[in-house]
């Protein structure tokens, strides 16, 4: 059944009526309203009086009109209940009494005027809103459809706090992600930085400990490459000096290097204990050598023995190392012991050397104190005297090696012939160039008791220094000597060890014991009997002191010094 409200506009009567609900099953529910006949115009609503649905109508309507009753058309055309005029936002306004309702205002405003007629509204369409179905749970009112147009509605998402919440959390989460990874980055860049650091680092510490020779593995003598070829393969410049005191006897070896391959210079002191090969096969030591076999001999005996390549002697007696030290000016030393002078003839005068920093020696001061041996002292500490003279001498020598030509001139020496004035003016020139620039040192050539090399010389000094490999003579080919010290003088061991050594025999401590008048010296082969007899003529012992008996250890021939003992210079 669809009847309409616009079926009295189609000839059903004057009669017009007006929406005022919905019934339980959702049909609309009417009443009518008295009106004069007009013609319904569905989409101007003109000469329409109470019964088309203006929403924006204000005024025209009549107040107090009383209302006919309503006819549901959904139950056969029943007269409906009343159920006033419907206002779906509770705002409008009944005048009257009962049975009495104002027209619709969805705005809450009464209609206004008394003649009952809607003014025209241009353009609105009456419309009846339809119920999709019936709610059995409750009778809600029922809402007059509106016209809208699409410029009425606006869209708006409500604001959720919770999403801005949201939002913030998946920023930090990802900032702090962002954060850690970008942590990780620079932790990783840092450590392969520093893995790189320290490869550089230990690369450059073993290519330096190669360049030096000190690798372990390389720097025994049982290597036979790798530090004792790169030392070798650089080029040095050797000549040995012999300082021979004219006055109190005995000489002073020293060896002057300068490696050009690396600019450095050393001054290597050679004690005069060190063991030699003769020209005749017979082991000898240095002093004994200088002496004996003179300086071409004692040079090839020492490139034996340290494997080095010497290029020239330079024997300087005391007058000329004196002149020497007056020529370049006096030198500065850091003196160990006072020198006392020689010429003095009273004890408690003054000494010719003070002990001290910066001392500044005249040439006779330097040759006091490069010979002076306090009573007791070894031979080294007297060497060590004369290479401070020689290092204070290279300080002052002048670097320019004409200059340095004519200082050796003046000195006016009988050089070696291996040496020239040239030669020795040019090399001495190049080591106080480096001895200025503190490029120049001193070594002290470790030699043992047997007069041998340890293998920590032929490392240290013989292979780096040097460039050389230590061959010391054998042992077995000279006679060993023990000597036990009886006379009561701590020091008479020293001195017994110098003269023994350098007459060629091999030194052996043998302690101390027990005080004696007299010496002995003993052996035990009847082919040892002509060497103990030299040992106590070297000894200065009488040959009455030999005897045939039991030697101590392996030594050859056994000495017991007594007090009758009287040790020479050395």
């Amino acid at each position: 059944m669809n009847d309409r409200y616009d079926a009295g506009a189609a000839g059903y009567g004057a009669d017009q009526y007006e929406l005022v609900g919905y019934d339980e099953y959702g049909q609309p529910v009417y009443r009518q309203v008295q009106t004069q006949q007009q013609t319904y115009d569905p989409y101007t609503q003109q000469h329409q009086q109470g019964y088309g649905y203006d929403p924006y109508a204000q005024q025209g309507q009549q107040q107090g009109q009383q209302s006919p009753p309503a006819y549901d058309y959904g139950t056969g055309g029943q007269p409906a209940p009343d159920y006033g005029s419907y206002d779906p936002y509770g705002t409008a306004t009944h005048q009257g009494g009962a049975g009495q309702g104002a027209s619709h205002d969805p705005y809450g405003q009464t209609a206004a005027g008394t003649t009952g007629r809607q003014p025209r509204v241009a353009e609105q369409t009456a419309h009846i809103p339809q119920q999709a179905g019936p709610d059995h749970d409750r009778e809600a009112p029922a809402e007059p459809q509106r016209d809208y147009h699409t410029e009425q509605f606006a869209f708006v998402e409500e604001p959720d706090a919770n999403s801005e919440d949201v939002i913030d959390w998946l920023k930090f989460t990802e900032n702090r992600t962002e954060r850690r990874e970008e942590a990780r980055r620079r932790a990783r860049g840092r450590i392969v930085a520093l893995v790189v650091v320290l490869a550089l680092v230990a690369a450059g510490g073993v290519g330096y400990l190669w360049y030096a020779g000190k690798l372990p593995g390389l720097s025994s003598e049982d290597s036979k490459a790798g530090t004792a070829t790169a030392a070798g393969a650089q080029k040095r410049d050797v000549i040995v000096v012999h300082l021979h005191d004219t006055k109190g006897g005995g000489t002073s070896t020293a060896l002057l290097v300068d490696n050009t391959t690396t600019e450095r210079g050393t001054t290597v002191l050679v004690p005069n204990s060190l063991a030699l090969t003769s020209d005749d096969g017979t082991t000898t030591t240095l002093a004994k050598s200088v002496e004996d076999d003179g300086s071409d001999g004692t040079r090839d005996a020492l490139d034996t023995v340290l494997g080095t390549d010497i290029e020239g002697t330079w024997r300087l007696d005391t007058p000329y190392l004196q002149n020497l030290v007056d020529l370049v000016g006096n030198i500065d030393v850091d003196t160990d012991a006072e020198v006392p002078d020689p010429a003095a003839k009273k004890k408690g005068e003054a000494p010719l050397v003070n002990k001290g920093r910066d001392q500044t020696l005249s040439g006779k001061m330097a040759v006091a104190y490069a010979t002076y041996r306090a009573p007791g002292e070894a031979q080294n500490a007297q060497l060590e005297r004369f290479g401070q003279v020689m290092q204070g001498i290279l300080r002052k020598m002048s670097s320019d090696p004409q200059a340095a030509t004519t200082t050796i001139q003046t000195l006016a020496q009988i050089l070696d012939p291996s040496l020239t004035d040239k030669d020795l003016g040019t090399f001495l020139a190049g080591l106080s160039d480096l001895a200025k620039g503190g490029d120049v040192k001193t070594d002290l050539l470790p030699v043992q008791n047997d007069g041998t090399l340890s293998a920590q010389a032929s490392a240290r000094v013989v292979k780096n220094v040097l460039g050389g490999t230590a061959k010391s003579p054998d042992k077995d080919a000279a006679v060993s000597v023990s000597v036990q010290n009886a006379t009561g003088v701590r020091d008479n061991t020293e001195k017994a060890r110098v003269v023994l050594l350098n007459g060629g025999f091999t030194f052996l401590e043998g302690g101390t014991g027990t005080a004696r008048t007299t010496s002995q010296v003993v052996y035990t082969d009847a082919a040892d009997k002509a060497n103990a007899a030299e040992v106590a003529k070297t000894l200065g012992l009488s040959a009455g002191s030999v005897t045939k008996g039991k030697t101590s250890g392996s030594a050859d021939v056994s000495v017991v010094l007594g007090q009758d003992y009287r040790p020479s210079s050395g």
